[in-house]
């Protein structure tokens, strides 16, 4: 796993209007003014957005014509995603654990209330 591109994927996510431009090139592709438009701040704001999340090389943008439409690259989404299950996986058998030992403690403590009346 490539740790720099991980460290520029979650430092590009870090911010709420990239990942609201990730989660729309999620449903397809968008100009730099579709991207632009439900938010409140000036079109060259937004670029500078989009080129964070490029260096990140979570979008790319092609030639069509006039228009330079920005795609989403799943790539590095999927390595932060498989990095992020590895700790899920690991902190919820913890959690079992935990459950388990706090049952037992549980029924240890009812056998004994029940050996004292």
């Amino acid at each position: 796993m490539n740790t720099e591109r991980l460290d520029a994927t979650f430092a590009a996510l870090a911010d709420p209007t990239r990942r609201a431009i990730v989660a729309r090139l999620a449903k397809g592709e968008a100009s730099v003014l579709e991207l632009a438009e439900p938010f409140d701040m000036s079109q060259p704001a937004i670029s500078k957005h989009i080129k964070v999340l490029e260096r990140a090389g979570l979008i790319t943008r092609s030639r069509d014509a006039q228009r330079r439409p920005c795609r989403l690259v799943v790539a590095p989404l999927r390595e932060a995603t498989d990095w992020l299950e590895r700790y899920r996986e690991m902190w919820e058998a913890r959690f079992l654990k935990l459950d388990n030992l706090l049952e037992e403690l549980k029924d240890k403590e009812n056998r004994h209330v029940g050996k004292t009346r």
